[in-house]
């Protein structure tokens, strides 16, 4: 038996039945599931555009992963801004209690792994010179999934970012291409993990067929990167109902108890 109502911004796998196809992403547009949905995705759209304009002068590659320039520390502080909206809508559209003495953080954001299995998620940077490298933004997260972290495990991307925001003098090496591309591939994640590829563009919704691919893993948001979806959902946790008639109930989503999940 799997869930019956999806939680709020929250993306996951769908058991196989009646109608699974379609209902394992017409939730995501429904305009209770996420408020401004849209401008999330679009702020991603807007940064991978940017990346790819850095692209023009620095080769994603093996060789130029240490460069590090004014543009590419603009755009890591803009991704990690978002990373940070991205979590906060997140816990603050869901149930959670925010601390009263401190800013969140990525302790607090740290919970959102249980819920969305960030850690799992897989992204690939096709355009790489050479072999493209396999990008787990959040994996340092995943042995310590749901349990209590006594302090929180650090994202190296993430603290890159601090420390160059708050220290650019001696820590702006820190803001290099590689760390960029991680962030990126991080926010990626966290968009992915709430609307899957929607991108609430203003056409027509439809149908995609399925073909072959030149590369591994699946599109994702923007085509930029490819993008493997978590697949260690136990059976309890997957999406479990028909969104034609789910749609039509006026309490049609719950909310995940953050509060629940040790810190």
């Amino acid at each position: 038996m799997g869930l019956p109502k999806p939680f709020r911004r929250n993306y996951r796998g769908m058991k196989e039945g009646p109608n699974s196809g379609y209902s394992s992403w017409a939730y995501i547009h429904d305009r209770e599931y996420a408020k401004n949905a849209e401008h999330y995705v679009r702020a991603l759209l807007l940064i991978q555009n940017d990346l790819q304009s850095i692209f023009e002068y620095v080769e994603p590659g093996d060789e130029c992963r240490t460069a590090y320039s004014y543009r590419i520390h603009a755009l890591l502080m803009r991704t990690c801004i978002e990373v940070e909206a991205n979590f906060k809508a997140i816990l603050e559209e869901n149930t959670f209690t925010a601390p009263r003495k401190r800013s969140l953080n990525m302790t607090d954001y740290r919970k959102v792994d249980a819920s969305h299995h960030l850690s799992s998620y897989e992204v690939m940077l096709p355009i790489w010179n050479g072999i493209p490298p396999i990008f787990k933004p959040f994996e340092p997260w995943k042995a310590g999934r749901g349990l209590q972290s006594n302090g929180g495990v650090s994202l190296p991307w993430y603290q890159a970012y601090n420390a160059s925001k708050h220290d650019r003098h001696d820590e702006f090496k820190k803001a290099n291409l590689e760390t960029l591309v991680m962030a990126v591939a991080g926010l990626l994640v966290l968009v992915s993990a709430q609307f899957n590829d929607q991108d609430f563009s203003a056409g027509p919704t439809s149908l995609s067929v399925g073909g072959y691919d030149f590369h591994p893993m699946e599109a994702s948001i923007g085509a930029l990167f490819r993008i493997k979806y978590p697949d260690d959902w136990a059976d309890a946790d997957l999406y479990d109902f028909d969104w034609n008639a789910l749609k039509k109930q006026h309490d049609r989503f719950e909310k995940i108890d953050f509060d629940a999940i040790p810190y």
